[in-house]
């Protein structure tokens, strides 16, 4: 089985109902192509670098995947068809970086800091 990172951009109007119903409907595509999710991560709602189809934001959800490339063939078509989507993008990787969490809130990280470096 191969290891996929999956990121898809929702339009930045999309709600949080939606984006519910976005992640729940890509999931099951995923287990009933013999996938498995390992971790789904919804990053928000972030600045696009450029308007891509009239939209200056987007929210992302990103899934980290294990399964074949008939997995990722299915969503892919299933996304190119979905209007409620901007663009996704798929990457295959050796392994899965499951500790950090790039996009969380500053907020969150000042809750529960990160250890201290020991010094010599």
């Amino acid at each position: 089985m191969n290891l996929y990172e999956h990121t898809i951009i929702a339009r930045q109007d999309t709600s949080p109902a939606e984006l519910k119903q976005l992640t729940e409907k890509y999931s099951k595509i995923i287990e009933k192509n013999e996938g498995k999710i390992i971790k789904t991560e919804n990053w928000g709602l972030l600045n696009l670098s450029y308007l891509i189809k009239k939209n200056r934001k987007g929210s992302y959800i990103h899934f980290k995947i294990k399964g074949n490339g008939n997995v990722i063939e299915q969503l892919e078509k299933n996304e190119a068809i979905d209007k409620k989507l901007i663009r996704h993008l798929t990457v295959k990787v050796k392994k899965f970086d499951l500790d950090t969490n790039y996009f969380t809130k500053k907020e969150e990280t000042e809750k529960n800091p990160k250890k201290e470096k020991i010094k010599n």
